[in-house]
């Protein structure tokens, strides 16, 4: 497989040499699991697949630096190469194992966050990432303000200590245990530090989840550093739990194409213009797998 600034217009070359690993791969996994252990079959195949795209992602980027590439060319060519792993990787886990409609709208919904959160990995714009704080770190700061906000009042030692123990109750109250402060995607940009939470869609019961991240918003608004939390949801949704987020205050919530323009305005890429132009989901799988997801009305989760 030759690697060059092309790569990003040989779909199809890129197909056929996914699939030819396929072919590879899926022979040793059938004699390694029966035929009764699909799920350990799907799990190995898509595994593998992974790693073969790594391993091109690796060698272009390697070429890359040294023919000097621009991160549009870069950004571009790995987009190609995760494209058509992705079909590959359906195609070859339905043979092993046919998607019904929960596992594969799941699964759609999974492969779509890493997708986008290519264009911040590979920006065009001057975006870096950064390594977002620990639950530990934030509380620890907070209480140790506290403390000395308290320690410096005009009241006895044992109203003191008395204010100290209501406020250790309600950070009991707050989480029984850590809160995880890591979302799907941090980066800074102009000088401005963002938070963003990728969503395939929202459910029927995502009050728990929804909680959660009203939650890490309002812990991040509280800090020093002044974040901004953004919410992309692929989905043209006019959910409750989603206009709960949208209209918090704290969370800035995209939806559908605004999301895609979200993501190009941070980014610098116009990642929407280019599944419109290189996406063909029903074209791109190999016959089998477009007559199973036909036959079974699948292609409906396919709208990226």
């Amino acid at each position: 497989m030759n690697i060059d600034k092309n790569i990003k217009d040989k779909k199809h070359e890129l197909l056929a040499y996914f699939r030819d690993r396929a072919t590879e791969f899926l022979t040793q996994i059938k004699t390694n699991f029966a035929d009764t252990q699909s799920d350990k079959r799907a799990r190995a195949i898509n595994e593998a697949l992974n790693q073969t795209k790594n391993n091109l992602i690796t060698t272009l980027l390697q070429q890359s630096e040294k023919e000097k590439w621009t991160n549009q060319e870069k950004l571009e060519a790995i987009l190609m190469i995760t494209y058509c792993n992705i079909v590959v990787m359906i195609e070859s886990r339905n043979s092993v194992r046919p998607y019904d409609y929960m596992d594969f709208s799941r699964r759609v919904g999974e492969l779509w966050d890493p997708f986008c959160k290519l264009c911040f990995y590979y920006p065009v714009n001057d975006i870096s990432l950064f390594v977002p704080p620990l639950f530990s770190e934030v509380k620890k700061k907070m209480t140790d303000e506290i403390a000395d906000y308290i320690d410096n009042l005009t009241i006895s030692d044992e109203e003191k200590q008395e204010l100290k123990r209501y406020y250790d109750k309600v950070w009991s109250l707050v989480s029984s245990g850590e809160i995880q402060l890591e979302l799907d995607l941090h980066f800074s940009h102009n000088n401005q530090k963002y938070v963003v939470d990728f969503k395939s869609g929202f459910g029927s019961n995502e009050k728990g989840n929804t909680n959660r991240l009203l939650l890490v918003a309002t812990i991040y608004q509280n800090l020093d550093d002044n974040y901004k939390c953004l919410l992309f949801v692929r989905a043209e949704e006019n959910n409750s739990y989603f206009n709960t987020l949208k209209n918090s205050g704290i969370w800035e919530a995209y939806c559908g194409s605004e999301a895609y323009q979200k993501i190009s305005e941070y980014s610098g890429y116009n990642l929407k213009q280019w599944t419109e132009t290189n996406i063909d989901w029903a074209t791109d799988f190999n016959a089998e797998t477009t007559q199973h997801l036909t036959d079974n009305n699948l292609l409906q989760y396919l709208l990226w």
